[in-house]
């Protein structure tokens, strides 16, 4: 029994009660983005470019890298400076890299270096606002990611297949902002959670600690057998909706797609060429994951924020990272995969040139700092633009966030300056349209 607006009793079946509840159970789920690809947007604006990348491997260096200590060094700037670490030639004349990353070096060829990157903002959280998003932080609305436009406008919506998300980022979100923004759970990243260099790797929902695949499929045939409803309930369009729902969840689960996270898969020897560290087996995930056409991955990595201890903690990240990204680099170009994904790599900002914390360490710089891309489209063995003799402000060719991103989703086949999104009544860019295309990057 219940009561009608009236105030008035009316009774319903336990067979409508039950009905009802399963379809707001079935509305939690999509409300949640627990929905299929039958959910998702179709209608946005197509895209008029040719695309000549399908995804993006977005290497995220939380905390901000030193660029002083990794592609922008400057030897003749004095001890205080340049720091004890030295520059070594690079396979492209003219272009040279820390000492620590000699895999990458040999690999230059494959890459262009940014080295004029600025947008004036020094506060992590605000910074790295403005470097996923483009756009400058305080006008009241919070716009989505790079990674969040890409897979509402490659994803499911574009012809998508994949179980696995357009949008993974291994293993934690990267920020205190809402990755997806105003466009909400459809383009929200699904963050895998777990360590993929253990065995084995746990990824959130997927794969379970402790609990075999035949343990997985025992479960799923006894709660078959439990769900007499569904055999009630023939025809019910909500409760075959709900089925195709879990029917999805378990191919994730039991079936090919997530045994893309099965590193176990690899040889022992590729394993070891990434590296055995969480990073590391990071790249080889995401190698994965765009070979099966995933749109966007990202790799948050953290451990940049170095005010102290910067060149010890080099001495440990930058080994780890030259072998994960040059075993990327190597892999995605033998298999073909290059030529279709684009590698970014950068943080937040860059450090100062001047050392604090009696000299250990470097403090947050967003007036001259680098990116650098690579792939899908872009030119390759170039360094574009250019620092101070100190390394402090971006002086030559200098590139801001927003025409980093146009130049990204041109490559992918998307004008940023036609993307909008109907959110609160009325039509929002998702870019900064002010952002142009650095031509000179592409190929």
């Amino acid at each position: 029994m219940k009561a009608n607006p009236c105030g008035k009793s009316v009774y319903i079946s336990r067979r409508e009660a039950i009905r009802r509840s399963l379809y707001g159970a079935v509305g939690m789920l999509l409300a949640h983005g627990l929905s299929l690809p039958a959910w998702a947007v179709t209608e946005l604006p197509k895209a008029k470019a040719k695309a000549r990348a399908k995804s993006v491997i977005q290497i995220w260096m939380w905390g901000g890298p030193p660029h002083m200590d990794t592609f922008d060094m400057k030897p003749d700037a004095g001890q205080d400076y340049a720091g004890p670490l030295k520059p070594i030639p690079t396979n492209v004349d003219g272009i040279q890299i820390c000492e620590l990353l000699p895999l990458l070096a040999k690999q230059a060829d494959k890459y262009s270096i940014i080295r004029s990157m600025t947008h004036g903002i020094n506060g992590h959280e605000t910074a790295a606002y403005m470097v996923q998003t483009g756009r400058k932080p305080g006008d009241g609305e919070v716009y989505p990611t790079a990674g969040a436009v890409v897979s509402l406008f490659k994803g499911y919506s574009a012809g998508y297949k994949g179980l696995i998300p357009p949008y993974i980022v291994m293993t934690r979100l990267q920020g205190r902002f809402s990755e997806s923004g105003f466009l909400g759970s459809r383009a929200k990243p699904f963050a895998t959670g777990g360590d993929p260099s253990q065995t084995p790797f746990v990824v959130e929902g997927v794969v379970a600690q402790g609990i075999t695949e035949q343990r997985q499929k025992n479960r799923r045939e006894f709660l078959r057998k439990l769900n007499t409803l569904e055999q009630v309930m023939k025809g019910d369009e909500k409760l075959a909706a709900s089925a195709q729902c879990e029917q999805a969840a378990y191919d994730l689960i039991l079936g090919d797609a997530g045994k893309v996270f099965d590193l176990s898969q690899e040889p022992a020897e590729v394993r070891d060429r990434y590296g055995k560290t969480k990073f590391g087996q990071s790249c080889l995930v995401a190698r994965r994951l765009v070979e099966r056409g995933v749109p966007y991955v990202t790799i948050n990595y953290e451990g940049w924020d170095t005010h102290k201890g910067n060149f010890q903690a080099m001495q440990r990240k930058l080994p780890e990272m030259d072998k994960g990204m040059a075993s990327l680099f190597q892999d995605l170009a033998e298999r073909g995969l290059l030529d279709s994904t684009i590698v970014w790599w950068g943080g937040e900002f860059g450090r100062t040139p001047y050392a604090e914390k009696n000299g250990t360490g470097r403090d947050h710089n967003p007036g001259g700092f680098t990116v650098w891309l690579a792939g899908g489209g872009l030119r390759s063995g170039f360094a574009h633009g250019a620092t101070d003799e100190f390394g402090h402000q971006a002086v030559e060719n200098t590139v801001h966030m927003h025409d980093l991103h146009a130049t990204i989703l041109h490559l992918l086949g998307l004008d940023h300056e036609k993307l909008t999104f109907k959110y609160a009544g009325r039509d929002f860019w998702l870019t900064d349209v002010h952002g142009r295309v650095v031509k000179e990057l592409i190929a």
